[in-house]
């Protein structure tokens, strides 16, 4: 099924504001809750019927968007760590979907984890515990290992930590999603243009 250029910029803005919250919290140990709620939710949601549902609607994936439209629109503004933060998840999801023991087992451990949202909610430390250790156990060894960077000692602290790997779990998540919707590396490089301007488009509806 050929998905439109309005759902591949849709998935690969989730791809940006996972690195988005991931920067922010191994900088400042903070980042908007509702956002990192929208990314994690995603997780979840693997029968969603359209790609926006997955986020909950706009409003799930409105930073995501801006984000893209920043790192995409000018070499002066774009964020070098949130650019390589993406290229590392879309790499690593490529290694995940080739991968089909490492699926079986991140999908059942995830049917595991959602079970438990019936005592925690969803960002409940325990949920990002769970998260964290799927990630290190299932994605991060497929390698190459993302090199979450910080000047300030903020990932010191494991719930930092947990949350961390937990977004860059939703951010493979979304990566998964922009490759089931046509995304590609090649066009990652040579359709900026056409991204920016589905950016525009869905800001507008925001």
């Amino acid at each position: 099924m050929k998905h439109s250029k309005r759902e591949l910029t849709i998935a690969l803005a989730g791809v940006f504001q996972a690195a988005k919250l991931v920067k922010q919290i191994a900088n400042t140990g903070l980042a908007n809750n509702a956002i990192i709620e929208s990314s994690i939710e995603t997780l979840f949601k693997q029968d969603a019927k359209t790609v926006e549902d997955v986020y909950g609607g706009l409003s799930g994936i409105s930073s995501g968007i801006k984000t893209l439209e920043k790192q995409f629109a000018s070499n002066k503004e774009r964020d070098l760590d949130i650019t390589k933060y993406v290229i590392s998840l879309l790499i690593l999801e490529r290694k995940f979907s080739a991968n089909q023991m490492a699926q079986d087992d991140l999908y059942k451990k995830l049917d595991d984890i959602k079970m438990s949202l019936e005592y925690f909610s969803l960002m409940h430390e325990n949920v990002f515990t769970k998260l964290g250790d799927l990630y290190k156990n299932t994605i991060s060894p497929l390698g190459p290992k993302i090199i979450v960077t910080s000047d300030r000692p903020y990932l010191t602290n494991q719930q930092n930590a947990d949350k961390v790997r937990s977004l860059l779990l939703a951010g493979i998540r979304s990566a998964v999603l922009w490759r089931q919707c046509g995304g590609s590396r090649w066009q990652f490089i040579f359709s900026r243009k056409s991204y920016l301007k589905e950016c525009e488009n869905v800001q507008s509806e925001c």
